[in-house]
């Protein structure tokens, strides 16, 4: 909607009023004067024109009369052209009128003016269209489509030689193979196959069969084991990384408390915490037998030591326990059992439950900013037994 402008000064409407008719009169006067450039070169053309003039010249002693009766005859083309170039100058005039009047509001709005003068006249004549940042970009609604890694004969290869972390590789890193997992585009992945190091085991998935065993365990070499216990070779070999590395850097010695439980040793384990706390206490800080990752043999309770080694709840507040919350997952360990994650694990914060899952993938947990292998994988929460 256009707002209307302030009322025109008086001086404004005087300037406009004699524009028009400076303009009506300059009209005037040249439709006259091509009238009578027209009248004169007509009677220049009868003077020239023999077969016109003859009349005239034959009748010499005529009266004035018959003169005047001839020279009515001899003009009457005259007269009959006359009339046509009048016609053509009232046109001419209306015209000249029709585009004074076109032009009024143009001039109006030249002489009418505004507190910055002649300039906002120009303005209104010659206005800048809005200025547009951006064209409108249309946009297409595209179908999603995921390629399943499985698809990819490398994929398949790694996994049917027993080779993770080339099956990981070959699917494009750890990223792109978590990725291909939440979204369902990993067919052939198991995630409850406990041989493999991307195994979710929690109270909701449990072992299949139930007393599974892993075939390899063995001592990480250079770790103290406080209980004897043993880990997945490829686990222990990542445990004697991770140890030698914080012991390097100069945080002291970290040792393994637990590692590989049977199902008959957690048996006894969950029940002693039973008799303590009850099934309810019991259930946040003790796996049901079958229900273990120490069962797996891909998790390990450490503890810091400087000479002797302390408790389980004393990591936390020590120089090794915060070095290993910063850099376990460079050596493919991951805490998991976080503080504040009890809705979906099911069990309170552990500072010192490690679990293998590789060094691929646990660089895309660690840069994914996850808490929890169920939401690294896109599984549901687990928080009981259901």
């Amino acid at each position: 909607m256009t707002v209307p402008g302030p009322p025109r000064p008086p001086e404004s409407r005087r300037a406009a009023r004699v524009l028009r008719e400076e303009a009506a009169r300059r009209a005037r006067a040249g439709a006259d004067r091509r009238a009578r450039v027209g009248t004169e070169s007509h009677d220049r053309t009868l003077a020239g024109d023999p077969s016109r003039s003859g009349a005239h010249r034959t009748r010499p002693a005529q009266a004035h009369g018959a003169r005047s009766s001839s020279a009515s005859a001899g003009s009457a083309p005259a007269r009959h052209v006359r009339p046509t170039r009048r016609g053509r100058a009232a046109v001419t005039v209306f015209v000249a009128a029709g585009l004074l009047f076109a032009g009024i509001p143009a001039l109006t709005s030249l002489t009418a003016g505004s507190a910055s003068g002649p300039e906002a006249g120009s303005a209104k004549l010659f206005a800048v269209p809005p200025h547009i940042d951006a064209l409108p970009v249309p946009t297409f609604e595209q179908a999603t489509t995921s390629t399943d890694i499985c698809g990819e004969s490398s994929v398949r290869a790694a996994l049917e030689a027993g080779d993770d972390s080339a099956a990981i590789a070959a699917a494009g890193g750890g990223e792109a193979f978590r990725a291909a997992v939440a979204t369902g585009a990993a067919s052939c992945v198991d995630l409850a196959d406990p041989s493999r190091i991307w195994v979710v085991v929690n109270k909701r998935r449990p072992y299949a069969p139930v007393d599974y065993r892993p075939a390899a365990l063995m001592l990480p070499d250079g770790v103290r084991s406080v209980e004897g216990g043993s880990l997945r070779s490829d686990a222990a070999a990542a445990l004697t990384s991770m140890v030698t590395a914080a012991r390097d850097a100069g945080v002291g010695e970290i040792a393994l408390e637990s590692g590989f439980r049977s199902y008959e040793t957690q048996q006894g384990s969950y029940g002693r915490q039973v008799a303590a706390r009850g099934v309810e206490g019991a259930d946040q800080v003790s796996a049901r037998p079958g229900f273990s990752e120490h069962q797996s043999g891909l998790a390990g309770d450490v503890v810091a030591c400087a000479g002797a080694c302390g408790t389980l709840d004393d990591l936390a507040a020590t120089a090794q326990g915060a070095w290993v919350a910063g850099h376990s997952w460079e050596y493919g360990w991951i805490v998991r059992y976080v503080d504040g994650g009890t809705d979906v694990t099911g069990y309170l914060g552990e500072p010192w439950h490690l679990r293998y899952i590789g060094p691929d993938l646990a660089r895309a947990y660690h840069e994914g900013g996850w808490t929890s292998l169920e939401e690294f994988f896109g599984l549901p929460a687990a928080p009981d037994y259901g």
